[in-house]
């Protein structure tokens, strides 16, 4: 049996994951099985094993793939030097609702997470999913620190109510509109809806409780 090329070995690993998020959609994700992938894709379980060592791998993998253009983007926001803080949040939230709103493979991802997944202690991804989502709200931590340090937002400002604050409202943004995509254009309002978050923040930011005692 020839060996494979890495030509064939990556077009099979695209085909995976492209199953992958068929079924998990169609089946959810601990209902699915890798032999159920296996069959989406037309291949055998020896495929998937081949590039994915069980179901929380690749659905890490298939996460990975379409959140890459974000991640991208926020360690460009969070390395560009002299940044302004809260006009890059702006730039990185605008941008969030704008790719899941117009990224098929984004949106179907992000549905797949929240309306797909059953929560269960013993699926292994879900520990996954807290390291990302750990990293991802450090990383906005980092951002508003970054407003206070120039004097954009009050230096009694709570960052970390802040960023649960922010973080909420994107994943909240999101949960819900994809449970009605036909509510509103996503994609047309993106910067009007950032707009009036940011402006709470910025008018009435959350003090740390030392500061409001006063």
């Amino acid at each position: 049996m020839a060996r494979k090329t890495k030509e064939d070995a990556q077009e099979t690993y695209i085909a995976l994951l492209d199953a992958a998020e068929q079924v998990f959609s169609e089946k959810g994700v601990t209902r699915t099985t890798l032999n159920d992938v296996a069959i989406a894709a037309g291949m055998t379980r020896g495929a998937i094993y081949w590039h994915f060592k069980d179901k929380t791998a690749l659905f890490q993998a298939m996460c990975d793939r379409a959140f890459l253009p974000m991640d991208a983007l926020l360690n460009e926001i969070i390395d560009a030097p002299d940044k302004e803080p809260l006009l890059a949040l702006r730039k990185m939230t605008v941008h969030f609702f704008k790719q899941v709103a117009t990224d098929q493979r984004q949106r179907k991802v992000f549905d797949i997470i929240f309306h797909r997944c059953e929560k269960n202690e013993d699926m292994a991804f879900f520990a996954l999913e807290q390291e990302k989502r750990a990293e991802c709200l450090s990383q906005m931590e980092s951002i508003l620190c970054d407003a206070v340090t120039q004097g954009k937002l009050p230096a009694e400002t709570d960052t970390a109510i802040a960023m649960h604050a922010v973080h909420s409202y994107l994943i909240g943004v999101i949960h819900e509109w994809l449970i009605d995509t036909q509510a509103y254009d996503l994609e047309k309002h993106a910067e009007s809806m950032t707009d009036m978050f940011l402006a709470g923040l910025m008018s009435c930011p959350p003090l740390k409780k030392s500061s409001i005692s006063r």
